[in-house]
């Protein structure tokens, strides 16, 4: 397949994303749209520069660099078109870029979601932005489900425990049932495997772990419990994943 042919295929699959089988996909509610600008530039799979000279990061979501097409989809939805912005959370970066939910002005169609359904982008909130992650997740699962985009390639698996091993870096979706949950010198734990030195686990800071606390969660309630975990994988003692917020870990039963 010609590249032509293969971003006019995207074209039509970005639209049909957003539009699906009747109006465009909205927005959730609680995203506010509280300026417009005009898409000048798509800088990559989630970064795009705007008229007024604004660089804005696709807040929510990770679109990974090497997942094909995906700055194509992104041209396809908002090249040359105004879009509002909708902020779920800090406004900024750390690189002082606006960051983001784009909602096109002249359909409403969401741009986060439209990415997600197509499967070129994964859910990823952080602790200051945290707006949307329930709808996200559900079309995320939907792409998941149906193989789409990135889903469909080894490399963007759901890892089970087991396998996230030493080599394993990046941002991942580790799913697996917690063996045991602890909080030592304030902070939490939840182990994947018999030896904490070597296997999976997931660490809560003592201020994160308070955050989940404050919405009724308590690190000891996962012990037993089959669940998925996002975020950037590093190693210490195994892989870990740093756990700041309670919507980086879906229960799955």
């Amino acid at each position: 397949m010609s590249r032509l042919a293969a971003v006019l295929l995207l074209v039509l699959a970005a639209n049909a994303a957003v539009a699906g089988d009747g109006p465009a996909m909205p927005p959730p509610a609680g995203l506010e749209v509280e300026r417009e600008a005009r898409v000048v530039e798509v800088i990559d799979a989630g970064t795009v520069l705007l008229d007024d000279g604004e660089t804005v990061r696709l807040a929510g979501i990770e679109a990974p660099a090497l997942a094909q097409g995906g700055a194509d989809a992104l041209a396809a939805l908002v090249q040359g078109r105004r879009v509002g912005l909708a902020s779920g959370g800090t406004r900024r970066d750390r690189y002082g870029r606006l960051r983001a939910h784009l909602v096109r002005t002249d359909d409403g169609a969401w741009v986060q979601g439209a990415l997600l359904a197509l499967g070129l982008a994964r859910v990823h909130s952080l602790v200051d932005d945290r707006a949307a992650v329930a709808d996200m997740l559900a079309i995320e699962r939907g792409a998941r489900a149906g193989r789409r985009g990135i889903w469909s390639q080894p490399r963007y698996r759901v890892r089970a425990a087991g396998e996230a091993g030493a080599r394993l870096r990046g941002f991942q979706l580790v799913e697996g049932r917690v063996k045991a949950a602890a909080v030592v010198r304030g902070r939490g734990y939840l182990n994947f495997g018999a030896d904490w030195r070597t296997d999976f686990t997931v660490s809560f800071g003592p201020r994160d772990r308070r955050l989940f606390e404050a919405e009724g969660i308590a690190v000891e309630d996962y012990e037993g419990r089959l669940v998925r975990v996002r975020g950037w994988v590093q190693s210490f003692n195994g892989p870990m994943i740093e756990a700041t917020h309670p919507e980086q870990i879906e229960v799955l039963e």
